[in-house]
């Protein structure tokens, strides 16, 4: 199609040179030139120029198209050979407000801001590529519990929703729990676990909390947070409810800790979750983290490597994990089974499991780790026990029971001392009868 003339006539001599200048019908008159060497397109919105941009970004920054990950240089280079002077260029607005050195300038820019945010992006989508669904609980929950092609069992009073599996609701004396049919064969892993709690009650009038299990038995109720004590395990604890309340007077100076608490326990089988001190004399590592009443969902990041236990959380909802616990030298053995239960005694919130993602981890190692992987793991244990030893000093009275005690203690003392004297007073009376 060719420009209008004077004439309006869109027809043109075959000498006629092909013009390339921008259309404009209802404007009439219009002299057509052209631009040999500096062609000019049709005006383009600024929001589809964006577009142009994160798409090239999303292809070329990512991932090689053979599957290799880039460096910032390499993908620096890469975009760089996308994104040509002649393709900016030829963008009408771009080409009249930027001069050659202003996009130059801006090309470089967008390039940094590429290589700088594309190997993170790369690696999210590295670990989608290592989930293992047959370790995984994850939406839609389809047969979850009731078909026997499922890889999950429901127990107590857990209930499957569309969004979520509720494994108590906010009511008195509830358990509820899922449990994996498949034993857990992975030695490096990463779990991703997304849940909420949230209730009608007020701060510390709220519990019990919600534990995340990898043991070796599977689907039994008990005291701990919906599942037995003296488990032979990995446990992580969700707290809400500060049971040792005072706690204060109980430890040490600098061990005070405040609720909502996440800790990590290694049971062996005969180790002892204590309750009433909220786990303190067993817990590995732990932190505080703000879980209840959240408006975002919460996050807990356990990642195993090496021996090594990494325990990250999120309760803000931007993907940014806080440390929370670090556990060197800690053994598990295989063949354990994944699960999540919650407890509500006479304090109540709902517990919300939304997911629970497993990954595989590709760990190098040299030739001496890979001799010691090889040794069998029999029962899990912490390779220095005493490192996370916390003394938590006897059951004593804290400063109101010394006051009611010895507000009592002097009544007491008056009481009997008043009684001494009435019956001393009685024998001295009836000792003078006898002697008249």
């Amino acid at each position: 199609m060719g420009c209008f003339t004077q004439e309006h006539n869109t027809s043109r001599q075959p000498s006629e040179p092909l013009s390339h200048c921008n259309l404009h019908f209802r404007k009439p008159k219009r002299e057509c030139t052209t631009t040999p060497f500096k062609k000019k397109r049709t005006v383009v919105k600024f929001h589809l120029l964006f577009f142009f941009f994160f798409f090239h970004r999303r292809t070329f920054i990512l991932k090689h198209p053979t599957g290799k990950h880039l460096t910032p240089s390499e993908a620096a280079k890469m975009v760089a050979s996308v994104f040509s002077m002649n393709r900016l260029r030829s963008f009408q607005p771009l080409n009249n407000m930027l001069s050659i050195e202003m996009l130059r300038k801006c090309t470089y820019l967008f390039i940094i801001v590429c290589a700088m945010t594309g190997p993170s992006l790369a690696d999210d989508q590295d670990l989608e590529e290592f989930l293992k669904r047959e370790y995984s609980l994850v939406k839609p929950y389809r047969g979850l519990g009731f078909s026997s092609s499922s890889q999950w069992d429901i127990m107590g009073t857990a209930v499957i929703t569309p969004d979520y599996i509720r494994l108590t609701p906010d009511s008195q004396s509830r358990q509820g729990a899922v449990w994996s049919r498949i034993p857990f064969q992975l030695s490096d892993w990463e779990l991703k676990a997304q849940f909420k709690i949230h209730g009608q009650g007020k701060k510390n009038f709220n519990g019990d909390g919600l534990a995340i299990w990898l043991t070796k038995d599977r689907m039994l109720n008990g005291p701990v947070f919906g599942s037995i004590n003296k488990f032979t395990g990995l446990a992580i604890f969700v707290d809400t409810y500060p049971n040792a309340e005072k706690q204060h007077d109980k430890l040490q100076i600098g061990a005070q800790r405040s609720f909502p608490y996440i800790s990590v326990m290694l049971g062996n089988g005969t180790l002892e979750y204590d309750h009433d001190k909220d786990g303190r004399s067993t817990e590995l590592g732990g932190c505080t983290a703000m879980v209840r009443n959240s408006v975002h969902d919460s996050f807990l990041l356990l990642r195993y490597t090496n021996n090594q236990l990494t325990l990250l959380v999120d309760v803000d909802g931007k993907d940014s994990y806080k440390d929370c616990a670090s556990i060197s030298g800690l053994r598990m053995p295989l063949g354990y089974y994944l699960g999540a239960s919650s407890a509500t005694g006479d304090l109540t919130d709902n517990h919300d499991l939304m997911s629970l993602k497993v990954f595989q981890l590709t760990v190098e190692r040299d030739e001496g780790e890979g001799q010691e992987e090889e040794e069998e793991v029999l029962l899990p244990r912490v390779d220095n026990m005493e490192q996370f030893h916390v003394d938590v000093q006897p059951e004593g009275m804290g400063t109101v029971q010394i006051i009611v005690t010895a507000i009592f203690s002097v009544m007491g003392l008056s009481v009997l001392g008043a009684v001494g004297f009435i019956v001393y007073g009685r024998w001295k009376e009836n000792k003078r009868k006898r002697f008249y």
